[in-house]
């Protein structure tokens, strides 16, 4: 029932202040583009709360709960916060003064990117039962180099990728993906840190880096 009550909680707070953070900037209701978005963002997440809930509510409970340690991944994850929170504002007010013209095609290609995006993600929480959103090693960990982790090392972050760049595309506002967009070195940054932590502290992962040459983008890097 805790555990129920937190992620009913996490879930409520961010849709509200997401939505705050949209509406207010752009100075109304109306704006197609958010709603769209929410609904692309809040429904997925609600269907896999209450999967985890039922099949992993260990796993839940620690992406609900557990927060970054290492001081290099705290800086990534600020920062990643903060550019997500100024796409969102600048986004708001793109459409309240008209800043964009982002056709409606490429609204509906961003919500299916964000659509896969977000069926990715849910594929990794389903592969591996290690996934954490902090960086560590935990007791009784092994690789995992099946499914998505023998094409990538880091699917989860693949997935996150497409979620950046779609966001902005979805809202309708080209200056909020130029915002957005340096949350990809920020992922590149907090996988080269946690490499390192899982070499030191997983066994087996360096030969893993070996057998699987590309961290996020299979044929490019």
């Amino acid at each position: 029932m805790k555990l129920l009550l937190k992620t009913f909680a996490a879930f409520l707070s961010g849709l509200l202040i997401t939505g705050a953070m949209l509406f207010v900037p752009a100075g109304t209701l109306h704006y197609p583009g958010a709603w769209l978005f929410m609904a692309l963002l809040f429904v997925p997440i609600l269907v896999m709360g209450i999967v985890l809930m039922i099949k992993n509510p260990e796993l839940l409970r620690k992406r609900l709960e557990m927060k970054e340690r290492e001081k290099e991944q705290k800086g990534v994850v600020a920062l990643s916060g903060l550019l997500l929170v100024a796409s969102f504002i600048v986004a708001g007010l793109d459409y309240r003064f008209d800043w964009s013209n982002v056709s409606s095609l490429i609204v509906a290609i961003a919500s299916v990117v964000l659509l896969v995006g977000y069926a990715l993600y849910a594929e990794v929480l389903r592969e591996n039962v290690y996934l954490s959103r902090v960086v560590e090693v935990q007791e009784g960990q092994r690789v995992i180099d099946t499914g998505l982790y023998s094409i990538v090392r880091h699917p989860m972050y693949s997935a996150v990728s497409l979620l950046y760049l779609s966001i902005p595309l979805v809202l309708g506002s080209w200056w909020a993906l130029l915002v957005m967009s340096p949350c990809l070195l920020l992922l590149a940054a907090r996988i080269k840190n946690e490499e390192q932590v899982l070499c030191q502290g997983l066994a087996g992962y360096a030969d893993y880096i070996h057998r699987v040459r590309y961290r996020m983008i299979p044929f490019v890097w």
